[in-house]
């Protein structure tokens, strides 16, 4: 398994990582070559010295005081119109409207040049997922959609589905240069924009994008506008009890007992990034952004099946500061003292 990277126009890149509760999963994949017996948090922490001072510097008062965690509800069919809504704008009306099923659904493309063909369509109530890709990719860069149009067309496509705009959160919008075919090549132009409608629950966005699974709606436009790529992914979610917010102090305790995520971003040398973050002087917390992502933080999933909770985690920012330079990285940390308490237990 690769962790991909892919740039959007005017931004830094981006980093298309699955959903949070397989993240130990993916470097545990990704870097089998150097990874020892143990795949735990520890592994991606910086193992800070007694020396180092580790300071909070990330306002808080936007944070909310607790956050729900949310449970999975069991699958249930797509409703008649989000389907036909789906089929209408993939333009796939000439293959009919297939009625609401518990089972999934897909539509095959004719295999291309190289002898193969992909799921072009596909209903899966399971991971109530709704997605399009189309086959014919127009390379054209004549009249592709800016980034105001871009936007206000794919809140419109998504209240065919049935979605509120107020319980999406828009990120950025993306720009896309590369076509698929037997082989990648690489036009000079943009032929593609795209943006990710993320699912809100009070208030809190989903980790990621359509790439991870993230729950929300994503859809890409291509020369004159034509729809070139969508995905819905909307499980059925039920509110559960309320968890108290992790205070500064205990998230700043996580991080000295090795337990907080170093996100990897660009850098080639991941775990050289790491060990060299412990040797940092001081360790500033500039940031924290609250998220929502699917089963729970450090567990890794043992089976294809969904997770049966949806928990609210943080991302840190912070500044690693060596005397003579200074770095700034993410990082990936539990938000509710509940979560900070179960994982420091778990040593």
């Amino acid at each position: 398994m690769k962790i991909r990277f892919a740039k959007a126009e005017g931004e830094k890149s981006r980093q298309t990582l699955k959903t949070f509760a397989f993240f130990t999963a993916i470097f545990a994949t990704t870097f089998s070559s150097v990874a020892e017996s143990t795949n735990s948090l520890e592994r991606f922490s910086p193992h800070f010295s007694t020396n180092t001072e580790i300071q909070w510097q990330a306002p808080t008062n936007r944070l909310p005081k607790s956050f729900l965690i949310y449970k999975r509800l069991s699958p249930r069919p797509f409703s008649a119109s989000a389907i036909s809504n789906a089929v209408i704008l993939a333009s796939l009306q000439d293959k009919g409207f297939p009625k609401p099923s518990t089972n999934a659904f897909f539509i095959w493309s004719t295999p291309n040049p190289c002898g193969m063909g992909f799921n072009i369509f596909s209903i899966q109530p399971a991971s109530t997922t709704i997605s399009f890709s189309s086959p014919n990719q127009n390379l054209s860069t004549d009249n592709v959609p800016d980034d105001e149009t871009v936007t206000k067309r794919a809140f419109e496509c998504a209240a065919r589905f049935g979605l509120d705009q107020a319980r999406l959160i828009p990120k950025n919008v993306y720009s896309s240069s590369n076509a698929a075919g037997c082989e990648e090549t690489v036009t000079n132009g943009i032929c593609a924009r795209g943006i990710f409608l993320s699912r809100k629950l009070d208030g809190v966005g989903f980790f990621g994008d359509a790439n991870n699974g993230s729950e929300g709606f994503s859809i890409e436009f291509g020369s004159r506008g034509q729809i070139r790529s969508f995905t819905l992914v909307w499980p059925n979610l039920e509110p559960g009890q309320k968890n108290l917010t992790a205070s500064p102090k205990e998230i700043i305790h996580y991080i000295w007992e090795h337990k907080v995520m170093v996100l990897p971003d660009d850098e080639p040398n991941y775990f050289g990034l790491v060990k060299m973050l412990a040797k940092a002087k001081a360790f500033t917390i500039t940031k924290i952004m609250p998220y929502y992502g699917e089963g729970i933080f450090g567990e890794v999933p043992t089976n294809d099946v969904p997770p049966e909770v949806v928990t609210p985690f943080a991302e840190l920012e912070a500044v690693a500061d060596f005397g003579n330079s200074n770095t700034t990285v993410r990082l990936l940390s539990p938000i509710i003292s509940s979560e900070v308490n179960r994982l420091l237990k778990a040593k």
